[in-house]
Order: structure tokens, then sequence, then C-alpha cells
């Protein structure tokens, strides 16, 4: 008998523990031309704002060793643009839709977060790296307080399940994660890119127009793993572990290590079917192992 892979959050219930992470992925219809999305346990979108964002100037993306450097700047049509055309594409998947939000402001995030909360959509993901424009530019997610205020507000403006999506650039991930466990939130998800530079030495000048980008790719997995360690010991809520996971092997170490599931960044990049790959592999794993059902594997290593 094939080994149970379907994933209870609590809050929604997964195929697979497979998903993908948001910023990498578009919203799902670029990817549909080379493999089925709906075999995915679900799609977690681009970042989606009130209005639309311009993003950063160029050069926006530069290799790293086993990684790369982005400053994007959640570059996106807006929500308007989202409801009109990518909204009714996702919902044809047959698999649980994630739909990151992204925001400057409180007031931007809750204005995404109460439009979409009458949308058929299984859960927001709310990107809490973001720039907090009246806080000096600080992001959301760097201060327990504001976490926790944030959070709350957007659980109070919606009836939708609400996945806090927590940054890595923090003295303790424990503290910001209980900090969003204290606000309400469903459910959490680490980490996101770690802040880096590059500098090209031949032209003498920042490989990005930014200065400074999100590290992302196998350099930054161990990091991953330990946060996603940390954070699931410390809160009760469920937990989606990602960074760096190009490959079986590292999925199943992060929900090992404590992700409840599972999401796929740049891997999608240089490899389309990845998240197909990983999903098959996961199965292999565990009928190898005489595992009954994935679920088992969750915070195994203690």
């Amino acid at each position: 008998m094939k080994p149970d892979m379907t994933c209870d959050l609590g809050f929604v219930k997964l195929k697979n523990p497979v998903m993908t992470a948001s910023g990498t992925f578009g919203s799902g219809e670029e990817y549909s031309e080379f493999f089925d999305i709906g075999r995915l346990g679900a799609v977690v979108t681009k970042g989606v704002s009130a209005v639309p964002w311009e993003g950063n100037p160029s050069p926006r993306i530069a290799e790293t060793h086993s990684g790369m450097l982005n400053a994007i700047g959640l570059e996106n049509p807006g929500l308007d643009r989202f409801l009109k055309k990518d909204l009714p594409f996702l919902k044809k998947s047959k698999t649980a839709i994630g739909v990151n939000v992204c925001g400057h402001t409180e007031e931007e995030y809750l204005e995404v977060v109460r439009k979409l909360t009458d949308e058929a959509i299984s859960f927001l993901e709310i990107n809490i790296s973001c720039p907090n424009v009246k806080q000096g530019a600080l992001a959301f997610g760097t201060d327990p307080s504001m976490v926790e205020k944030i959070t709350r507000e957007i659980k109070e403006a919606t009836d939708k399940p609400v996945v806090m999506k927590l940054t890595p650039n923090v003295t303790d991930i424990k503290e910001i994660a209980k900090a969003a466990e204290a606000g309400g939130a469903d459910g959490i998800s680490l980490i996101n890119t770690i802040t880096g530079m590059k500098i090209d030495i031949e032209r003498q000048c920042f490989a990005l127009a930014n200065k400074t980008g999100g590290l992302s790719g196998p350099a930054i997995h161990p990091v991953a793993v330990r946060m996603v360690y940390e954070a699931s010991n410390a809160v009760k809520i469920p937990v989606i572990g990602m960074g760096g996971i190009e490959s079986w092997q590292d999925a199943v170490e992060m929900m090992l290590a404590g992700a409840d599931a599972v999401a796929i960044g740049a891997a999608n990049f240089y490899n389309p079917a990845a998240a197909l790959e990983i999903i098959d592999g996961i199965e292999r794993y565990l009928d190898d192992h005489c595992i009954d059902k994935v679920s088992d594997l969750v915070g195994a290593v203690r």
C-alpha cells in the first residue's frame, strides 16, 4: 500500500506537503506549460499589493556561489489585475491556493486582505519582510511587537487562514515566531531570503542596483533548517519550511526538523520540475523506510 502523502495543516488539508515559494512560481500559469500544477500540494502566488508596484531598477538579479541574489522589489501588477487574470486560472488547478500579500503600511496590507476575504482561496501568506515606510523602512517582521500587532489586525480583518512569512534577518527567530502565534496566526512560513551583497570586482561596482538583495538557493539551506527547527519548537501552530530546498532529501530534512509542509523556491528557476521530483522522492523515501504517512516525519528529530 502506498504511503499516505496527505498533509493536514489544520486550516487546510493538502494532497501532499509540497508547495511553491512566493515569488518563484509567478501565479502558476507560467509553469502550467511544464506540468500539471494540480499535482502540487498548494500554489503560493507571487506577492500581491493593493496597487501596482514597479519594483527596483535593474540589474535586479545576480548569481552567487550555490545561490542567487535578487532585488526585484516585489514588482507586481496589483490586486485588481490579480483578481481579473491570475486567480481565475488558479481556481481551475484543483489544488490549494495561497495568496502572498505585501504592503508598505498596515493599511495597504489590510486593503488587500479585506478584498481577498470573499475569494475562493485556501489561505493568505503575509510577507512581513516588506519595509514599513512609517517606521523608517524597518521591515515589519524584525520587531516582535510589530509582528504581533499586524498579525492581530489582519486576523480581525478576515476569516481566511493567515500564515505569517518570517524574515531570517533577525536576532532570535523564536521570538518572532511566538509573536506571530500570539497575534493569532494560523501558521508561519520560513525562511524568506537572507540579506546579502555582491560586488563586481572588474567594474568595481555593486552587482545589484539596489546594492543589497535577498540571498536564496542551496547556500541558505542549513540556516533555514536551523531556523525551522527553532521556530517549530517554540510554537504550536503549523510551520511551512523553505530555504534552499532543491531535492527530496532537502525536503525530508526540513520536515524532520519540524516543518509540517515545505515550499520550493529558487530551484524552480533552473529545474521547473523540481517540485514534482521532490513529491515523488518523498513518497519513495517513505516506502523505502516503511513509514506509513508523511506526517510521521514532522519533527521526528528533536
